[in-house]
């Protein structure tokens, strides 16, 4: 489910942030690292929503930096190209 929209949608058509168990957060783009996974669709309205709302702070019980969701919207922003 995306944090930003709420809606249920494959796994394939969004954009997966892990926190390990070290606490670290980062970005999975293929799936594929261990640790508990949040979602956000491959949309900047998206992101935008989830990072004012706070959700993954609230998905992981951390603080998120500006580095991680800088990343996200990077990434977001080339696929928009």
């Amino acid at each position: 489910m995306c944090l930003g929209c709420k809606e249920m949608k494959p796994k394939k058509e969004l954009i997966r942030v892990v926190k390990n168990q070290e606490g670290e957060i980062s970005i999975d783009f293929k799936g594929k690292k261990p640790g508990r996974g949040a979602y956000i669709c491959n949309s900047i309205e998206c992101f935008h929503k989830a990072r004012k709302g706070k959700r993954l702070e609230r998905a992981f019980s951390q603080a998120i930096s500006e580095e991680i969701y800088d990343q996200i919207k990077d990434e977001l922003e080339k696929q928009d190209e």
